[in-house]
């Protein structure tokens, strides 16, 4: 596969999650902001730390509130990580390589990217939000199922698996970053399990922000604590959206790619983290460092893809630990 073809794959697989997770989490933010005494301060500005956008965002805007943060994330066209930007970099890359995905998710994606484009202003109001962040998550998830169910294991299939799980592993390490950061203790009686009822609702938005209460539940079949939404989110096997279960479908990917073993020993590297982590002792100090942590493996794996890839170039050997 040419080289380009595989990055635009590669990038509008990115894209789509992109879009998809920034209308979750904006949509989640909100019904939890509902549940919340408002005397509690918690704003808006929580989703610029997670989308990482928060220098970009005080060049254009003055005051992080409601309706200039929703602006911002949603379909502000200077903000490329924007869900109407990032829906625009999507159909943008697809459609220079539509020929070898399913025409179905071309003409989703195509419709997905008009009614973002037409909605700029109705979408942000408190009235239309909701209808408009689940539309796009509604679409995006069925360009997944077409993908999923219409197009051959082929190499361009696992450039399509490589990037979605590769933005699913950025964003499940970013909300557990920002959102954990305020909530570890000191509420906590030592089992983990807060004495305050709003952080146990935060907790819960944590995992709703990556679509993980039910599974949480379904698995875990006990209280929503610090500790075991760190376990869930960074170290089960099953989840789709679990950081271990991400770096576990790279490496399943790379291995049906040329020349994998740079990229490979990365992942490993990643897993071995993830699987040594204590949560426990995470859930008290170390956070935010092993998170970054996680951040510079991903941000490291990404460059290693590129070099691969993307470039034509081998990746640079990489130091054992």
């Amino acid at each position: 596969m040419l080289s380009r073809v595989a990055n635009n794959v590669y990038w509008t697989s990115r894209y789509l999650e992109r879009a998809e997770n920034t209308a979750r989490i904006v949509n989640v933010h909100g019904n939890m902001l509902l549940d919340l005494p408002s005397s509690l301060g918690v704003g808006w500005e929580p989703l610029l730390a997670i989308t990482g956008s928060g220098e970009l965002f005080y060049r254009h805007y003055r005051n992080a509130d409601e309706r200039n943060v929703v602006k911002f994330l949603l379909t502000d066209t200077r903000n490329p990580g924007s869900i109407l930007m990032s829906l625009a970099s999507a159909r943008e890359n697809l459609r220079s390589s539509r020929d070898i995905v399913p025409r179905e998710s071309w003409e989703a994606v195509n419709d997905c990217h008009r009614f973002a484009r037409e909605r700029v202003e109705e979408g942000i109001t408190k009235r239309n939000r909701y209808e408009f962040t689940k539309h796009i998550m509604r679409v995006i998830q069925q360009v997944s199922g077409f993908l999923d169910g219409s197009m051959s294991r082929d190499i361009a299939y696992c450039f399509v698996r490589m990037g979605r799980h590769m933005e699913r592993a950025d964003m499940t390490s970013r909300v557990l970053d920002v959102r954990a950061a305020n909530l570890l203790p000191p509420a906590d009686r030592g089992d983990g399990v807060s004495q305050d009822p709003l952080v146990n609702t935060q907790w819960m938005s944590v995992l709703k922000s990556v679509t993980a209460y039910q599974m949480y539940r379904q698995h875990m079949r006990f209280r929503v604590t610090g500790p075991d939404v760190l376990r869930f989110l960074l170290q089960n096997r099953e989840f789709p959206r679990a950081f271990f279960f991400c770096m576990d479908q790279l490496e399943h990917v790379l291995k049906e790619l040329p020349h994998p073993e740079a990229a490979l020993r990365r992942v490993a590297r990643l897993q071995r983290r993830i699987q040594s982590a204590d949560v426990h002792a995470l859930a008290e100090r170390g956070l935010h460092e092993f998170i970054d942590d996680l951040q510079i493996g991903l941000g490291e794996l990404h460059g290693d893809l590129d070099a691969l890839y993307f470039r034509g170039t081998p990746a640079p050997e990489t130091a054992g630990d």
